[in-house]
């Protein structure tokens, strides 16, 4: 089945999503992240999908972390979305900025109370000698915060990705896959499709 193309192609992708949403059982809003190191090797990981709108795409991360310093050394990146179910992806690339303070502050309260004291005891992507190591810190910042509002970490926020590139694939028969292509020129879109 050929997909039909949109003007736009956020309009394409948030159509999609509401369908892996139905037909999804587990984490419909999970995609991968690639950033490339300081040595030019490309790393990912998956992360969950906050916020999508034209504006781009919105996750949140220890800056301090492996993603986070990549990303602040080269913006561009990839994401992929994968919905088994619906034999579909969707790649998007383009450079990460970061969200407002604001947004971050208002995302950050809506976490459940135990993410926010993770936020500050996980020193993401660092070593550690021991599970116990994390449960201490765990315990320390619980302790500090009581039960009194925990406020966003300086070093944790959110990321948006803002698309000059989309790739938007379905499975055929005989693996003749649909291939729908967005390359962003200027404040337009153009489509192609290309060889599956």
């Amino acid at each position: 089945m050929t997909t039909e193309a949109k003007d736009q192609p956020i309009d394409l992708f948030l159509e999609w999503f509401e369908e892996a949403k139905s037909a999804e059982t587990v984490l419909p809003e999970a995609m991968s992240v690639a950033s490339v190191g300081a040595d030019g090797r490309p790393s990912s990981r998956m992360v969950l999908l906050k916020d999508a709108d034209s504006g781009g795409f919105v996750f949140y991360t220890n800056l301090n972390s492996r993603k986070g310093g990549e990303i602040q050394a080269n913006e561009h990146v990839a994401l992929l979305f994968h919905w088994k179910s619906l034999k579909r992806q969707i790649r998007i690339e383009g450079p990460a900025v970061p969200v407002s303070d604001e947004e971050a502050d208002a995302y950050f309260a809506t976490r459940d109370r135990g993410a926010q004291i993770g936020a500050w005891a996980s020193d993401q992507s660092a070593p550690m000698s021991g599970r116990f190591d994390l449960e201490k810190k765990v315990a320390e910042f619980t302790a500090k915060f009581g039960v009194g509002k925990i406020a966003r970490p300086p070093f944790w926020s959110g990321l948006r990705v803002v698309p000059d590139r989309f790739e938007f694939w379905s499975d055929g028969r005989f693996r003749l896959h649909d291939r729908l292509i967005y390359i962003r020129d200027s404040d337009a879109w153009q489509t192609e499709r290309l060889f599956p």
